[in-house]
């Protein structure tokens, strides 16, 4: 079966007292409310990861970076290689997030070297597809997503494969305050795992997990999580307040 996973996106939030703080909250909370097999992943600033993860010890609370460099390492000032990640303890890391892609101009080539570089370094690839609002209107928002999947994440391995995580974000509804409705959103993670059965075959897109991420929060986590190939969400703002993000992973 595949796994039930919340991701926590924390973006460029906090500071490293304020995100330790947080993350010894959660790992309190799921102590005393164990997972019972769900996962949930605190995706951290690259300054946390070092601190926050020797803070987690609540079965199935992990933790992951929000982006890496394609390169082992190298001349790169200000970068962070998929090895010095995983040399923190963590497990995952976000790859191809709608932001990178606008803000950093972050394409489907590189995303695709970025992703073989952090699979080569045992990290977990989610791995983020999704259409802007005006893709949505002009009806082509399922080539967006089979585009950005079959570029940068269907050249792997089917064994490589199955080490990814896929993330379907509306751009539309980031940040927006706007949700993707229930039927939007199982109707495009059933064509996302019809697109990878088609790749992969029918047992690997069984197992695949696919997240919802674009203004999930408390009040609409249940409705978006009872949807057959809804496997959890990826949070971007609720992530960052105990109770919001506690309440979103009961909903799963």
């Amino acid at each position: 079966m595949r796994k039930k996973i919340v991701a926590g996106n924390w973006k460029m939030n906090m500071n490293l007292n304020e995100g330790m703080a947080l993350a010894d909250g959660l790992n309190e909370y799921f102590k005393a409310n164990p997972l019972s097999g769900k996962e949930v992943i605190l995706c951290t600033p690259f300054i946390h990861l070092g601190m926050v993860g020797g803070l987690l010890t609540a079965p199935g609370l992990t933790f992951g970076a929000q982006n890496c460099n394609d390169h082992k390492s190298g001349a790169y000032t200000g970068e962070v290689s998929a090895s010095m990640i995983r040399s923190t303890g963590a497990g995952s890391v976000i790859l191809g997030h709608s932001e990178r892609r606008t803000l950093y101009g972050e394409n489907d080539e590189l995303l695709e070297s970025k992703t073989a570089e952090a699979l080569r370094n045992g990290l977990r690839v989610i791995f983020c597809c999704g259409e802007v609002f005006a893709e949505r209107e002009g009806n082509i928002h399922f080539d967006v997503v089979k585009r950005q999947l079959e570029k940068g994440l269907f050249g792997l391995s089917a064994e490589d494969f199955r080490r990814c995580v896929i993330a379907y974000e509306p751009v539309w509804a980031i940040g927006t305050g706007v949700t993707a409705s229930p039927a939007q959103a199982q109707e495009m993670h059933s064509f996302i795992r019809g697109l990878v059965e088609k790749k992969y075959g029918k047992e690997t897109a069984g197992d695949t997990t696919i997240l919802y991420g674009g203004s999930c929060k408390a009040s609409n986590a249940a409705e978006l999580f009872a949807n057959s190939d809804v496997d959890g969400g990826l949070i971007g703002g609720a992530s960052l307040v105990k109770e919001e993000f506690c309440s979103i992973v009961n909903s799963l």
